[in-house]
């Protein structure tokens, strides 16, 4: 179950995010630019705060402000894809990946799933787009997290590599059977991907 309710004034905009549903989806965010879609990500995340609302999975209150109910975001379980992936420089894939939890089956399997296990040893640098895309995603499923939020995963690759990182969401979505709500510009991908599409005005 999922069931969110955000709203926040910024610069005089009124964000207003909803989601209720008993079932797992994945959901397209789409608005104009600067209109507050990564503010909305970041919201659920627990890098921003809300002005009202609040944010539960699985009977679990992340956020509620109302009752002044704010969870910490290491104990949120929720993986996020930033848009620059945001890996770091001087550490290798498989420290990145490892950045929140031990090496241990999971990850193992993740980054055989991914096929990402020949750079585990590289360092971001020596990375294609597509790579460092896969080990981002494997450092947000590393956790295993009860929701996966997308900053606009599929802005920066080629059509070939856009393709295999939609049918490698749909992939996560079938196996995890987990939330996954990812911001697009797109119609196509939005149309494509998603079960429900959420219009920021």
């Amino acid at each position: 179950m999922l069931e969110i309710q955000l709203d926040k004034v910024i610069n005089d905009n009124r964000i207003s995010f909803h989601i209720s549903a008993k079932a797992p989806k994945i959901y397209a965010l789409q608005g104009a630019s600067g209109i507050g879609k990564t503010t909305c990500l970041n919201m659920i995340a627990g890098i921003q705060a809300p002005d009202v609302g609040y944010v539960r999975i699985h009977q679990r209150t992340l956020v509620d402000i109302s009752n002044q109910v704010m969870i910490p975001i290491r104990d949120r379980r929720i993986g996020y894809l930033f848009q620059d992936y945001q890996l770091f420089p001087h550490m290798t894939i498989r420290q990145n990946i490892t950045f929140m939890t031990a090496w241990n089956d999971h990850i193992e399997a993740l980054t055989e799933a991914l096929k990402i296990t020949h750079i585990l040893d590289a360092y971001p640098i020596r990375c294609s787009g597509g790579e460092k895309q896969r080990a981002a995603l494997a450092r947000a499923l590393s956790t295993k997290p009860d929701l996966l939020l997308l900053d606009e995963p599929f802005s920066s690759l080629d059509d070939i590599s856009k393709q295999e990182s939609m049918t490698l969401v749909q992939q996560i979505f079938e196996t995890w059977r987990i939330p996954i709500i990812f911001v697009t510009h797109s119609q196509q991908e939005a149309q494509q991907l998603a079960h429900e599409v959420i219009t920021i005005a």
